[in-house]
């Protein structure tokens, strides 16, 4: 049935719009509340109910478990010159061997403290406190016949200086090697102030980032994005949008995961990237506000925590807001056929503006030593609005050279996205009397509620004649929950074995409204042919079986396997039900490491990772925003599977410096990425488009990578500190559907931070980055250098600080130059991107520590520890 409308205006589009729109075209209830209330709100329900049972479970087991003491070591901390208490002095326990942290405890108002469940061995104690200087008691020993080892009075020696108001972190360089991954402390970065993700990820190794935001890991764009460990819909739509709509005030660390263990889902054949957002764990109550404006950022962020004894909740928010933003496009195509040669010339600019936010509340509960339960809920919403227009030229000759037709016309297009997302989780974790032994019990879920909208119009210059017109209004939901569970169990001589299992249900729904100019009475009908929706399902079930030991005495291995059985189906309303055959993923993992004196390490690890094609690569609904430029899904396409062997080397550098290499080998089959085809005529429904560049996502073929990453942070002297960060590496790409030939080629990126502590309170960075032209299946894309300079300085007692940053200062755009070859037609396509910004970040902590505990039952044989 054809129905008569108006065009809406895209910029006038309101978040009631948004509502409207979405209620209607899915047969929603009346209300956004309605839909809210009787889905998300029923996961809630059913995540509580769970905490309610694991709550149930934990009280039963407590009431089972009976003590079992294997030993035990008390003792009372006193300061050295007035002989009285120390109360809440920090104790910890270390095995002598290998230095390994295995037990805790804070000493009491009277300076006792005690440590249960203590293991036969050999150990070291270390007692610290603000304001005194840390002691060690070596060699103390646990055994059966002396399994209560009571210290005489331990004396700690006052610092010269105590300072009134301190604040506890730990000292940590910004780059962290671990054995399974790479940790970029992002309160260290001093150029990423006042900006957002995306500026954060091109300061780290093995990581690539494009000016338009597109992140590579080791030159793989199908990467795993993780917040706080876990998947979200909010990574299911444009991930180059969402990175730039964090701001990296919220961003506590980034985690590099490039060898993930069998633990992981096998999902991102490029590796994994967690982001860690800020959360504290002090007792009492704390925060930051942080605050920024520049010339094409702003935002801003809130945090607040509060803890009392084993309870602590924290809350978050922020905001993000690109201003304005023009970027000219200049494209040429040429394409031919058996008679004639056509040149498309087009020429014209889009304006860009984003804006987004997000918050969230959570808490974490000890309810005993070995049982605790954390939880949280979060809101989120971004959104892109695009506003531009094109001048073009089509001049068609025949083979000897003479016009055929020379025909002016112009383009002028509106689009916009609007995404709001909701989440929860719950997690209960229970520790059991064998060190190390745990079960942890995970349940997230997600729900995402989009609207996208389009109108072009095609008009031809002399005289001005509309000729053609469309919009479009595409409203969708995406839901996803992940219930998990994961043991781990210690065995003797080292060994370690962890087992887990994971459900993974995704569920996607999509319409596309689409409605084309009538000439004849200047109204736009719906169309039937062109419009369809679009309903996709998704379960995946997992397991795993890791085991971690010692080979020989002197290597590290955590080995393991993970098995994934994927079953999808979608229903199409133009194609109808399509089922996808069920298939096996079997994903083995290995990382074997060796330790030497000088914490230098080398590690080999190999994976097999599986990348799934998501709703939106297999969605068949054709995009004609721009009718001579157009996009579509490809239902058919198959996994791409990749293997990966890495042999990594690294070892400290001076104070807080270190160096790395890493070389990896990559072999990815099924290869997706996106194809270009020419048309000279493309029938999309009902209309007939000419001279048609489609882009449709395509299995291309196998591809190989051979690669090599060196990255160092030198410190010379106190205040000077060098980063420099070189990767290359050798890509062939083989392709399977074109009569293009196969390609291969070079790609290199180098980049240099230098950062200068020129006072306590001040310190300066500069930051530079080249990436070298990158190839693809069909043609090249460009290099791009960028830099940055930085200063921050603190104020009230570093309590506050400001923040000044400067990007790209001496040139407005980066040039961005594409080449693409395809059968029956080459295009070379210029972008100008706006890049220079100025920006000014100030950031205040505020907040109280506390040190003090809960109050303990007194040990009779405490009550009056012997002298010393």
């Amino acid at each position: 049935m054809l129905v008569g409308n108006i065009k809406p205006k895209s910029e006038n589009r309101s978040d009631t719009d948004f509502l409207t729109i979405f209620n209607t075209s899915l047969n929603l209830p009346n209300t956004f509340a309605d839909y809210f209330r009787n889905n998300f709100m029923n996961r809630i329900t059913i995540i509580f109910s769970v905490l309610l049972f694991l709550f149930s479970f934990s009280v039963h087991a407590q009431q089972e478990e009976k003590k079992q003491e294997i030993g035990k070591i008390t003792g009372r901390v006193i300061d050295s010159a007035s002989g009285e208490a120390v109360e809440y002095a920090a104790v910890s326990l270390q095995r002598m061997e290998d230095g390994k942290v295995v037990n805790g405890a804070t000493a009491d108002e009277k300076g006792i403290f005690k440590l249960e469940n203590v293991a036969e061995g050999n150990y070291k104690l270390i007692i610290d406190f603000i304001g005194y200087q840390k002691k060690e008691n070596k060699n103390i020993v646990v055994s059966k016949e002396n399994p209560t080892v009571i210290l005489k009075d331990i004396k700690l020696s006052g610092k010269q200086k105590v300072l009134k108001e301190v604040t506890i972190a730990a000292e940590k360089s910004v780059i962290e090697n671990k054995i399974d991954k790479m940790v970029y402390n992002v309160d260290k970065d001093v150029t990423s102030q006042g900006g957002v993700a995306t500026d954060v990820l091109k300061k780290i190794p093995q990581v690539d980032v494009d000016v338009d935001g597109n992140v590579e890991l080791q030159g793989n764009a199908n990467i795993r994005f993780l917040i706080n460990g876990k998947p979200s819909v909010i990574f299911g739509n444009n991930i180059a949008d969402v990175l730039q709509s964090i701001p990296s005030s919220q961003i506590q660390s980034i985690e590099i995961i490039t060898s993930p263990g069998a633990k992981y889902d096998a999902e991102g054949t490029g590796g994994i990237i967690n982001i860690i957002l800020k959360k504290s764990t002090a007792q009492g109550i704390n925060g930051n506000v942080s605050v920024s404006a520049g010339t094409r950022l702003e935002n801003g962020s809130f945090n607040l925590n509060a803890r009392k004894g084993k309870f602590g909740v924290h809350a978050n928010f922020n905001g993000n807001a690109m201003l304005t933003s023009s970027t000219v496009n200049q494209m040429t195509r040429k394409s031919t056929d058996t008679t004639s040669t056509t040149i498309l010339t087009q020429n014209g600019n889009t304006d860009l503006t984003r804006r987004s936010y997000q918050g969230g509340f959570g808490f974490d509960w000890d309810l005993n030593d070995k049982n605790s339960v954390s939880g949280s809920v979060g809101i989120g919403y971004y959104g892109v609005v695009n506003d531009g227009g094109a001048g073009r030229t089509t001049l068609a000759r025949d083979g000897f050279g003479n016009t055929l037709s020379n025909v002016h016309d112009s383009l002028l297009t509106n689009s916009y996205f609007k995404a709001h997302w909701y989440n929860a989780e719950i997690s209960y974790k229970k520790k059991f009397k064998k060190e190390d032994q745990e079960l942890e019990i995970l349940l997230n879920t997600s729900t995402g509620l989009d609207v996208s909208y389009f109108d072009q119009t095609q008009e031809f210059i002399s005289p001005v004649n509309i000729y053609n017109g469309s919009y479009g209004n595409n409203p969708s939901t995406q839901s996803l929950t992940n219930v998990e569970i994961n043991y781990t169990h210690p065995l003797p001589k080292d060994v370690t074995i962890e087992t887990g299992a994971k459900l993974t249900m995704d569920h996607d729904y999509n319409v596309n409204d689409i409605y084309l100019l009538n000439l004849a009475n200047s109204n736009y009908d719906y169309s039937t042919s062109q419009s369809s929706t679009m309903d996709f399902f998704r379960t995946i079930y997992a397991g795993y079986l890791s085991v971690q030991f010692k080979l020989f005495k002197f290597l590290d291995v955590k080995a393991g396997s993970r098995y994934e059985y994927t079953q999808a189906n979608a229903d199409f309303s133009n194609s109808g039900n399509m089922t996808f055959a069920p298939y096996n993923t079997l994903a083995p993992s290995a990382i074997i490491s060796h330790k030497f004196k000088k914490e230098q390490m080398l590690k080999l690890g190999y994976t097999h990772r599986i990348q799934r094609p998501d709703y939106g690569d297999m969605n068949p609904f054709v995009n004609a925003t721009d009718p001579k430029n157009i996009s579509t899904g490809n239902p058919n396409l198959l996994p791409e599977i990749g293997d990966k062997v890495e042999l990594s080397y690294s070892q400290p550098v001076a104070k807080k410096g270190n160096f790395s290499a890493t070389l990896f080998m990559r072999n990815n089959t099924n290869d997706i990425q996106w194809y270009t085809y020419f048309y000279p005529t493309y029938k999309v429904g009902d209309s007939t488009y000419s001279n048609v560049a489609v882009r449709v996502r395509e299995n291309i073929g196998h591809e190989d990578n051979y690669g090599l990453n060196l990255f160092a942070s030198v410190p010379f002297g106190e205040k000077l500190n060098i980063r420099t960060n070189l990767s290359g590496f050798e890509r062939y790409i083989f392709s399977g559907i074109s009569s293009t030939a196969d390609v291969h080629g070079f790609n290199y990126r180098a980049n240099l931070n230098i950062t200068y502590q020129l006072s306590p309170t001040l310190v300066l960075e500069a930051f530079g980055n080249f990436n070298s032209p990158r190839i693809n299946a069909q043609g090249t894309m460009p290099s791009f250098t960028t830099y940055n300079f930085a200063f921050r300085k603190q104020l009230f007692h570093k309590n506050a600080s400001i923040a000044f940053t400067a990007t790209n200062f001496f040139n407005e755009y980066v040039n961005q130059k594409t080449s693409l070859t395809g059968d029956n037609f080459t295009l070379e396509n210029l972008r100008q991107l706006p890049y220079r910004s100025f920006g000014i970040n100030f950031t205040y902590k505020f907040g109280h520590l506390e040190f003090k505990k809960e109050k303990e039952a007194e040990d009779p044989n405490l009550t009056n520890p012997p002298g010393n």
